[in-house]
């Protein structure tokens, strides 16, 4: 039980909005979103998500997770060399891209810092994006798979709620109503996300991928990307 209990702490860890990676300063689109007028009120912001979780979520960021956490697992950097660029090349912007490279790199040196075992080896591979640096930590601190891939979709989801709760602008108890009716579509594409085969991983968002890239030449912004 105890064991157990530390493996839940160290997941809210993880998961954790004081986690010094930076995920406050991006929006992912949804700054110029709002800028152009495709997002303007919570049930805009409510189907923008949705529609995120049920493709890039369930489709990409879920099943390639799991890749990388069996990769960690079999100390196959080979493999988690692998699907670290399979993840990058889905990232249809520049900014997009550079948002990864930026989040790899503060969670390698977080974990290094707090010393996880194998960090300091693979630190070349897990700066280049943050959910392999995610699933080492996972490995290492034995957070079973299931939960971790719900917490991490948890992470993404909040992130994003309160970049839109700030840019629409929202209340704090909009953005609470959006994360409660999420949170069974959420929990579903998860679940789906892990039984999905190497052949079907992928994921297309063209709305996402236009909304970053006007994003990148906004006149003013508030968030990285």
């Amino acid at each position: 039980m105890l064991e157990s209990n530390v493996s839940l702490i160290r997941l809210l860890q993880l998961c954790s909005s004081a986690l010094p990676i930076g995920g406050f300063t991006y929006s992912q689109g949804i700054e110029w979103a709002v800028e152009g007028h495709w997002v303007n009120s919570e049930n805009d912001l409510r189907a923008w998500l949705l529609d995120l979780i049920k493709t890039n979520l369930q489709q990409l960021e879920i099943p390639v997770f799991l890749r990388m956490l069996r990769a960690c697992e079999d100390n196959d950097e080979l493999a988690l060399k692998r699907w670290s660029d399979i993840l990058l090349a889905y990232r249809e912007t520049s900014e997009l891209r550079l948002e990864e490279n930026n989040r790899g790199r503060a969670m390698t040196r977080l974990l290094i810092d707090l010393e996880v075992e194998a960090s300091i080896d693979l630190q070349s591979t897990l700066a280049k994006t943050q959910t392999a640096g995610f699933a080492l930590a996972v490995n290492q601190w034995g957070i079973p798979v299931n939960i971790a891939a719900h917490g991490f979709a948890w992470t993404w989801l909040e992130n994003l709620v309160i970049s839109g709760v700030k840019l629409i602008p929202l209340g704090q108890v909009s953005g609470q109503r959006i994360l409660r009716d999420l949170a069974k579509p959420l929990a579903t594409a998860v679940e789906q996300g892990l039984e999905i085969l190497d052949e079907d991983i992928g994921s297309s968002s063209p709305a996402l991928a236009h909304a970053s890239a006007r994003h990148e030449t906004q006149y003013t912004r508030l968030f990285r990307s």
